[in-house]
């Protein structure tokens, strides 16, 4: 049996709808791991140079499902065929489809057939970046066509697919975008459960519900990062007429470790509470594939559980490196360990040029420690390289040092206790200014490795599942969805896409509500604001200099930019003046269109948010000129920018109001 969809929902109100759907189905946003970005977010998907109005023409007088209806069908049938001309690759689906149902034991079954115009074809084949076509549907997941759909049936997967399972989506990491998407696929009505387990670090630390950024990433490290801009508050608060007790000011670190642990510690409790609420199952185990649609769980008992399900979401994320080197896992952390040591770091070498290497160094020098920031080559790989440099001085000059080498040998001098931190030697090569090299050696009592992070997908069985992986680990496929259509990725752990929490949690949400409700929606992984933490904050959107002039060529870029004071330094004349900075990269040939944003500032993030959306909607440096500012801000910078930056300039200077 089947049901036929070619035209029972064209009524009045859905072909006024669908008119307007159509007007708007090519202008979502759109890049995700498979493809690259367009140049504009409105841009309309590829046609292969057959303009719309010919696609209309070509339509013959058989009735079809609008774009919403369809992308309905899709996502609620237990199997579904789309095509736009019924032929005998339709039937043959079909009966393939039928004949597994059978085998399955699947009782009242019916594929679902969908008649759709070629700019619903078009969209829908946009949406999943599958070509094939007519296109199969299995439970709401993009098969792709009849060749997919064999391979399928060949296997005995499609038949094992289509029988009843425990779960309807088992999550593998409870990291930010794993619960994003966990609570919204419960939300929308579906049985959801949860994996989450950390294995802990090779000093031994763990921590609890909630991944990366709320133990051991953004939360803790931007509560450190504030904790050390209060200490230079407390010295500008005598410039402002503040009477302060004599002597030195001291900082306790166990009070903040502590403090920060114990807020950490309410979110982890808050997750679980959310899952409840959401009628998310929590399981507090490593999930593993065992078949390809089982998942073995097994706790920190070695209890093993097995666990069914129709479609699965990996989102695992990642955690750091370690060099190869002797002495690396024996005697040095990671930002994995650094917000839970109980005992001072003490003078610090941070290894690595990543901005997790250098907002650490950045707070830890700002709460008194001596700190040294070891690096190969470039800071800030992938970045505005000017901003980086310009992010190096102001370091310099905040009194940090920087040593190029890497790490050769780390040997102990004295072992740490739970109060205080041990004595390391580390050996590097260091080239002199003349250029020898020589074997340098420095002790210290801490040695952060940050020197980039790893995808956790080796322990997943995503091999035994049919996943395919890149050489960085990483799940690759077309949007969200892996090589195998039911098992899916978001978050840092699927390639091509930015390691940003709000990124992951997002596209979590917007992938439930495609994938179950028939979402015509995307996640757009481009033009979007983040910002580095370092002591300076560094704010940006859009591409670099370097990717503007790589993609559209240097004669077609135009860099506006300025150096400023913020009132707040005035008083207490703060170092940080002289550092200040914003730029505009902009495109001369195009009415000048802002494609990158970048700003060194104070509080660098709360400014780069906002003006991300001016990026989104395709603002041009005119827009940010007609745009008033408020006075006296560090933003109100970006609408008064008239320096073109050229080569050969010398410094800028700043002036105040």
């Amino acid at each position: 049996m089947f049901r036929d969809f070619c035209g029972c929902f064209q009524n009045l109100r859905n072909q006024s709808s669908d008119d307007q759907i159509k007007e708007n189905q090519l202008s979502m946003g759109v890049v995700a791991s498979g493809m690259p970005p367009p140049t504009s977010t409105r841009s309309n998907p590829p046609t292969n140079g057959e303009p719309d109005a010919k696609l209309a023409k070509c339509e013959d007088s058989a009735p079809r499902t609008s774009l919403k209806e369809a992308l309905k069908i899709l996502a609620t049938s237990k199997a579904a065929i789309i095509f736009d001309n019924e032929d005998e690759v339709v039937k043959e689906a079909v009966g393939i489809i039928e004949n597994a149902a059978k085998v399955a034991e699947v009782a009242n079954f019916e594929v679902a057939k969908v008649q759709v115009d070629k700019l619903t074809k078009k969209r829908i084949q946009y949406l999943t970046l599958h070509d094939s076509w007519p296109m199969i549907y299995v439970k709401g997941d993009a098969v792709g066509g009849i060749i997919d759909l064999k391979m399928l049936s060949e296997s005995n997967r499609l038949s094992e697919w289509l029988k009843d399972h425990q779960y309807d989506l088992i999550v593998i990491g409870g990291g930010s975008g794993g619960l994003a998407a966990a609570k919204e696929a419960a939300r929308l009505g579906k049985k959801v459960a949860c994996l989450d387990f950390v294995k802990p670090s090779p000093p031994g630390t763990t921590w609890g519900l909630g991944g990366t950024c709320v133990n051991v990433g953004c939360i803790p490290k931007k509560l450190m990062h504030q904790a050390s801009l209060l200490g230079h508050s407390i010295h500008d608060a005598k410039k402002f007429g503040w009477k302060l007790p004599e002597g030195e000011i001291k900082h306790n670190w166990g009070h903040l470790r502590d403090s920060v642990q114990d807020h950490i510690s309410s979110l982890n409790w808050g997750y679980r509470v959310q899952l409840r609420e959401k009628t998310v199952t929590y399981i507090n185990s490593y999930g593993e594939f065992t078949g390809p649609f089982e998942i073995s769980a097994t706790n920190k008992k070695k209890k093993v559980e097995k666990l069914t399900a129709d479609r699965f979401l990996i989102s695992t994320g990642l955690r750091p490196k370690y060099p190869e080197i002797p002495g690396a896992k024996e005697y040095t952390i990671t930002s994995d360990d650094l917000f839970q040591l109980t005992y001072p770091p003490g003078k610090t070498l941070t290894v690595g040029a990543s901005y997790v290497s250098l907002e650490c160094a950045g707070f830890l020098h700002g709460l008194g420690f001596d700190v040294t920031v070891m690096v190969r080559s470039i800071l800030l790989r992938g970045f505005d390289q000017d901003m980086a440099e310009r992010i190096r001085k102001h370091m310099v000059s905040y009194g940090m040092k920087f040593e190029n080498g890497v790490p050769s040998k780390i040997e102990q001098i004295e072992e740490k206790t739970d109060e205080k931190a041990g004595r390391y030697m580390v050996y590097w090569e260091k080239k002199l200014e003349d250029g020898s090299v020589v074997t340098a050696q420095e002790e210290y009592n801490t040695i952060l490795m940050a020197i980039g992070r790893e995808a956790m997908t080796d322990d997943v069985g995503l091999d035994l599942a049919g996943v395919k992986r890149a050489r960085s680990k990483k799940v690759l496929g077309k949007r969200e969805q892996s090589t195998v259509p039911y098992i899916y990725a978001i978050g840092d752990v699927l390639e091509g896409t930015p390691e940003l929490t709000p990124v992951a949690i997002q596209a979590g949400r917007v992938l439930m509500r495609r994938l179950i409700e028939g979402a015509n929606e995307l996640t757009e992984y481009d033009q979007i604001p983040t910002t580095v933490f370092t002591p300076l904050e560094y704010g940006c959107c859009g591409l670099s200099e370097e990717d503007a002039i790589a993609k559209h060529g240097k004669d077609n870029i135009i860099i506006y930019h300025n150096v400023f004071n913020p009132l707040e330094y005035t008083i207490p004349e703060r170092m940080d003046k002289d550092h200040c900075y914003v730029k505009l990269i902009c495109l001369r040939h195009e009415e000048e269109k802002v494609i990158g944003f970048h700003i060194l500032t104070p509080n660098a993030g709360e400014v780069t948010q906002g003006f991300g959306i001016a990026l989104k909607l395709s603002a041009t440096k005119a827009d940010f000129d007609r745009l008033i500012g408020i006075h006296p801000t560090v933003a109100e910078n970006f609408t008064t920018l008239t320096l073109e930056k050229k080569e050969g300039d010398g410094e800028l200077q700043a002036s105040g109001c």
